[in-house]
């Protein structure tokens, strides 16, 4: 063979192989299934890409509890995941607060379960793939391609060694965390948020636990704070005898040591003598507002890769799965109007903001308070407030405490008045701040102007309770 022929043949085998589809979904967690059903219901062609191998696939780190169960989307039909729900019992939320030796009953609003995360992972997978979508597993993106316009065209990933491409209309990204995406797309022609640190993000640990003996507290989600103002720990009762137990805090706190913190609050509960561990795993997740703007030409963000998780709580899986709604259903329509444009896309982010996105914007002022007051300052506040008005807050982002509740709670609140008052005053922001999240511009050349007002607000809330700018 001559070197001319040779050569021919290297570069015959080096070349990518490419595949042609309507849009590539990255990620097979919620988000990216959802999107993928929905896409696929619509009679598109759509692929996931997922790093994991078809074994591991739907095993990731997780606090194992939904709420809103109720109520979701049906591109996946809620049949489908219903035999991940183990525990259907849980009906409130139990914060325990050492440090005021107090035990508060919280109400939570909406269906309750504590699910099988891996179980749960595999069933969707399933669902995405009934519905019509293709899995392609052990395939690690590496690269996203784009036209000299700055549409977004597709992405480059290996499998099995061998490098792949997918060319494709749309790309989704469900990729989670600190998403390796939104590091290769040039984003500077569009309006996609990238005032994105480290510092908006948790640190969390879980171990799945089973114990001897059924626990007390199998119709409860169990919260209590950990060592800085910023994190907690968790117990939720998958069954009576088997806890997702876990740790988290916030990347602005001195690192913690999880394992250790987790491990020695383990042995202080009586209830987890003998118990035995059964599965490990960590993860960083968003602890922030949602991102202002997940879309660019060709291109949107779903889930925890767009921070669509409440940045109180750390629950995503609800926001994940309607934005995998969302994000399906704008792709749809630009798929079918041929126009990929960050205007066509636009819809979805304003669906997002309109659903939950304002909500969980304003329930991060209250993560914000969190990281400028004393733990045990922040625990006595806690405690002096009604359980229902500390559902309300950590759920809905406003809660009705008024004048005439903050004088009825202080005959049974003396020492922490000021605390009271202070969340009082950041409780307005709050509101102030969700109904601006109400007026989020329907176009995206209003973004902008929309911020300013934004920032003004989130001005006055740093001001007001002596945190550093978050953004």
């Amino acid at each position: 063979m001559s070197t001319d022929e040779n050569d021919t043949a290297e570069e015959s085998s080096a070349s990518p192989r490419t595949q042609s589809v309507d849009v590539v979904v990255v990620g097979a967690g919620t988000s990216g299934c959802y999107a993928a059903a929905t896409i696929a219901n619509a009679g598109y062609d759509v692929t996931i890409v997922e790093r994991k191998p078809a074994e591991e696939a739907g095993h990731i780190a997780c606090g194992d509890a939904l709420k809103g169960a109720d109520a979701f989307p049906e591109a996946i039909p809620k049949s489908k995941i219903e035999p991940a729900f183990t525990n259907t019992e849980v009906d409130h939320g139990r914060f325990e607060i050492p440090q005021e030796d107090t035990v508060l009953d919280i109400p939570v609003p909406g269906e309750l379960a504590v699910i099988d995360r891996w179980e749960y992972g595999r069933l969707i997978i399933e669902g995405a793939e009934e519905a019509g979508a293709e899995l392609h597993y052990d395939t690690v993106v590496q690269d996203v391609t784009q036209d000299d316009d700055g549409t977004v065209t597709g992405i480059v990933g290996k499998h099995d060694g061998e490098v792949v491409e997918y060319d494709a209309d749309i790309v989704i990204d469900g990729a989670g965390s600190l998403s390796l995406l939104q590091d290769k797309v040039d984003f500077s022609e569009t309006t996609f948020d990238t005032n994105v640190s480290y510092t908006h993000f948790s640190s969390a640990y879980r171990e799945v636990v089973e114990v001897p003996d059924p626990v007390e507290w199998s119709d409860a989600l169990v919260f209590k704070p950990a060592e800085v103002a910023a994190g907690y720990v968790w117990y939720f009762p998958r069954t009576e005898t088997t806890i997702n137990a876990g740790l988290g805090f916030q990347m602005t706190e001195e690192p913690m040591k999880l394992v250790d913190d987790l491990k020695r609050d383990l042995r202080e509960r009586p209830e987890f003598e003998g118990a035995a561990v059964v599965d490990k795993l960590g993860a960083a997740l968003p602890t922030r507002r949602p991102y202002d703007s997940a879309t660019a030409p060709g291109y949107m963000a779903v889930g925890d890769a767009a921070a669509h998780v409440n940045p109180t709580t750390g629950g995503g899986i609800a926001g994940a799965a309607y934005a995998g709604k969302y994000a399906g259903e704008q792709a749809a329509i630009a798929l079918e109007a041929g126009d990929v444009s960050e205007e066509t896309l636009w819809r979805y982010n304003q669906r997002v903001m309109d659903h939950f996105g304002g909500r969980y914007a304003s329930l991060d002022v209250y993560n914000i308070l969190s990281t400028a007051v004393d733990v045990d300052d922040l625990m006595g506040l806690i405690a002096s407030i009604p359980g229902e008005k500390l559902a309300e807050a950590l759920y809905s982002g406003t809660t009705s405490f008024g004048p005439v509740l903050l004088a009825q709670t202080a005959a049974s609140s003396y020492g922490h008045w000021s605390q009271i008052y202070e969340f009082f005053k950041v409780k307005r922001l709050a509101d102030d701040l969700l109904a601006h999240y109400g007026r989020y511009p329907s176009r995206p050349s209003a973004l902008e102007g929309w911020k300013v007002e934004r920032d003004r607000i989130m001005d006055d809330i740093y001001e007001l309770t002596g945190a550093d700018p978050k953004y």
